[in-house]
């Protein structure tokens, strides 16, 4: 048995942290839903940069567009929205035999919007209209700014990522957002079956401490915030709160595990994933990751402690170190948008160049 099917087999879902149109054209998602037991997909605007800038595929699409007002953000919209399309129809089978909960894809909202919380939820909305499908997360940042636009987009019945978390209070904050917007929707007699996942970052904890703490602590920060953000997220389970709108028909926001390629050539290649096996929880994979972890991933699976294990100890040693860990996740929250904003101004700025270039041609 193949190591992926092992961890799917343990409960958790496995989705791709990537796609392109080459990745759909060629059948090489379909080939990873059939043999390494992926069940969804995600992306954000640095996977869209890189597969619009990285080839001509896009070329005959953003082309069509040319002499029309729509605005080089529109356009790209569009562009991902034909891809999203036809990865959703792909996990479609997998989004009606689970009964809506797993065979998701992720668009984002334009990072710009990510401290304005009126543009969020009406982009939003949009956006979810225009892909039309029942298996499409619509991405929205964790901000402070974000957390109400959750809970509106949540109470108008948009399935919702709540992407850029870094740790256990981001991700119960994310939850907050979600759980209020459920209780809005049973106040008006509507259902609460409205899915969610909150995506926490686990590899950029590592980078960020990698020259200040002594070897013996050399990557093992992320898994340790993720010990103490999967205790928390199973004693939320749990809670009467959530009991209570299971009771009316919801179903838990998931916990989804993000960032999880290793970056320290040293470290294991998939530390992020042996480490991070939950049940009912996602871990999406950059694709050299998902692949070897299909090709080498241990077996069977250990799954996580559901108390923690060591993480509190763990990380009161990193902040024996000097490492202040609240002030350390305000900061990789804060870096994270600043890097997404960056990506999609790249982004937007070569479907421009594009365009240029297509009409002079």
């Amino acid at each position: 048995m193949k190591a992926t099917q092992a961890l799917h087999e343990a409960g958790q879902s496995l989705w791709l942290d990537n796609i392109t149109r080459t990745l759909l054209d060629e059948g090489t998602l379909a080939k990873y839903i059939a043999e390494l037991s992926v069940t969804g997909l995600t992306s954000n605007p640095t996977i869209f940069e890189k597969a619009i800038t990285g080839g001509d595929t896009y070329d005959e699409q953003v082309h069509s567009f040319h002499g029309s007002d729509m605005t080089d953000e529109q356009v790209f919209f569009e562009a991902a929205i034909a891809d999203l399309q036809r990865a959703a129809d792909l996990f479609g089978e997998i989004h009606t035999r689970t009964d809506n909960l797993d065979g998701f894809v992720s668009l984002e909202v334009s990072p710009e919007l990510a401290y304005d919380t009126d543009a969020t939820v009406a982009q939003a909305k949009e956006l979810h209209a225009k892909v039309d499908r029942s298996n499409v997360f619509i991405k929205i940042p964790g901000t402070p700014e974000g957390l109400p636009a959750i809970s509106a987009a949540i109470h108008a019945g948009i399935p919702v990522n709540v992407t850029l978390l870094f740790n256990s209070a981001h991700a119960l904050a994310a939850a907050d957002a979600y759980y209020t917007g459920l209780e809005r929707r049973v106040a008006d007699g509507l259902s609460p079956n409205i899915q969610s996942v909150a995506s926490l970052f686990m590899s950029r904890w590592d980078v960020a401490v990698a020259d200040q703490v002594p070897a013996n602590l050399k990557d093992k920060l992320g898994l340790a915030i993720g010990g103490r953000a999967y205790r928390d997220y199973r004693d939320l389970l749990a809670s009467e709160r959530v009991q209570a709108l299971m009771n009316e028909g919801a179903r838990p926001q998931r916990l989804l595990w993000a960032s999880t390629g290793t970056k320290d050539p040293e470290a294991s290649d998939t530390l992020y994933i042996s480490g991070l096996a939950a049940p009912y929880t996602v871990n999406t994979m950059p694709e050299g990751t998902l692949l070897d972890f299909g090709d080498h991933g241990p077996t069977p699976v250990v799954v996580m402690d559901p108390d923690g294990g060591d993480c509190e100890e763990v990380l009161s040693e990193f902040e024996a170190a000097g490492v202040d860990l609240d002030a350390l996740a305000a900061k990789l929250q804060s870096d994270g948008a600043s890097s997404f904003v960056n990506s999609w101004t790249t982004l937007i700025e070569a479907i421009k160049t594009k365009r240029s270039d297509l009409a002079g041609a």
